[in-house]
């Protein structure tokens, strides 16, 4: 382990099936468990792993209500969004 301005850095290992370890300290410090989704990037000697996490259906009713009084203030219509279906 490796202390980089405060920060943990850990070493881990690819396997021979390509798979990659995410050491037990940084798992819970960012409260990844079996099945958490990844988006992954890769350039040049970098890889980032992103973790996605689904929205819920709160968040999604967020959304819909910002989208509602979003259109009622431009005045969009129903109308106006379907046009063309």
């Amino acid at each position: 382990m490796i202390n980089a301005r405060k920060k943990e850095v850990v070493l881990t290992t690819i396997s021979p099936k390509g798979q990659v370890v995410i050491p037990n300290s940084i798992r819970e410090k960012l409260n990844i468990k079996s099945g958490t989704k990844f988006a992954v990037y890769g350039r040049e000697d970098t890889i980032i792993f992103k973790k996605i996490e689904m929205p819920s259906v709160d968040d999604f009713e967020k959304l819909v209500d910002f989208g509602t009084k979003f259109a009622v203030k431009k005045g969009i219509k129903e109308k106006d969004v379907l046009e063309g279906d």
